[in-house]
């Protein structure tokens, strides 16, 4: 539920910067109107708290371990065996990446190309299905000899065994808004089970807003890492040009700002993705006030996460359930 702080906060910056740009108290006050009626109309409301920990916590009291990529580090990642491995390593749940083969069937894959996966090389949306049955997913993984043949399969696949084994998903939606909607709709509608069972995210607010007009009652979350815009996952500046990184280390200011005070709520998330190193009990309290369940990634460490079960208490993304190992980005 949102807070009346949260209300009077934004929209008291939403006119003050209003006003500073137009320097028309009647102008800014128009604005700040239209913001407010556009929240009130368009936003989707919360599903019950209730039901989201239910989702989120399967095993009462307990936090969930969940495998990310199916846990890449432990079996090639996003695989069937990726799977059935991080139900035999104890994960409550698993992650797993959709995206769309040049014919549009609904696959798992994380890269936009095959080439870091499999024995394959190219852009992901140049190759039919059929093309990619044909490569091995398990080629370029550190324990290939454990895993040879394993195949790319598709969302319904691997929907399908994680219901066998008894597995949460979270849905993580590379992008295709329209596409990735009407897929897992089509899931959701064939697998009721996925209501209960199941957690749709994506970096991309425009998902979850799609995600959420083709099915209100789907569980959603945002996923975010501060400074995305700006730096790759490792730290690494994207951009040589020293302008061009300022100006977009400044989007990731507003990107981060309208998260958290702006699109969580248009949207009406159940939970938050966020990257571990933002993640303290003052952080997990913000969301908790405002019912949001707060999931950290990627916790690859004993000792990380022994932390996040005994005294943040929350679930933890990981990509090995069996032993330590650096982050797969």
């Amino acid at each position: 539920m949102l807070q009346l702080g949260d209300e009077v906060t934004l929209y008291s910056l939403v006119f003050v910067l209003a006003l500073l740009g137009t320097r028309s108290p009647l102008w800014s006050t128009a604005f700040t109107i239209s913001l407010y009626l556009f929240l009130a109309m368009f936003r989707f409301p919360q599903l019950a708290t209730s039901r989201a920990r239910r989702v989120l916590y399967p095993v009462t009291g307990k936090v969930s371990a969940i495998a990310h990529r199916g846990g890449g580090h432990d079996a090639p990642e996003n695989t069937i065996a990726a799977i059935r491995e991080a139900r035999r390593n104890g994960a409550t749940g698993v992650e797993l990446d959709l995206e769309f083969s040049a014919d549009g069937v609904p696959i798992l894959m994380h890269d936009k190309t095959v080439d870091r996966t499999t024995n394959g090389l190219g852009p992901l949306n140049k190759m039919s299905f059929s093309e990619l049955r044909r490569l091995d997913a398990a080629a370029n993984h550190r324990l290939k000899s454990k895993f040879v043949g394993e195949k790319v399969p598709t969302l319904e696949e691997a929907v399908k065994e994680c219901i066998k084994l008894q597995l949460t998903i979270y849905f993580d939606v590379k992008g295709h808004p329209d596409e990735a909607a009407a897929a897992l709709q089509d899931l959701y509608k064939r697998y009721p089970v996925l209501y209960n069972t199941s957690i749709v995210c994506s970096f991309e607010p425009k998902v979850i807003y799609r995600m959420r007009q083709s099915d209100s009652e789907v569980l959603t979350a945002l996923t975010h890492r501060p400074w995305r815009l700006s730096t790759f996952g490792n730290g690494t500046p994207r951009f040589s040009s020293p302008w061009k990184h300022h100006w977009m280390t400044m989007m990731d200011i507003l990107l981060d700002w309208a998260h958290h005070h702006l699109l969580w709520k248009l949207c009406g998330i159940s939970a938050f993705l966020i990257q571990k190193e933002f993640v303290s009990q003052n952080y997990v309290k913000y969301w908790a006030k405002r019912g949001v369940e707060v999931v950290a990634w990627t916790i690859n460490m004993n000792l990380e996460k022994v932390y996040f079960q005994e005294v943040l208490h929350i679930n933890y993304i990981t990509d090995s359930l069996v032993e330590d190992c650096d982050p797969h980005y």
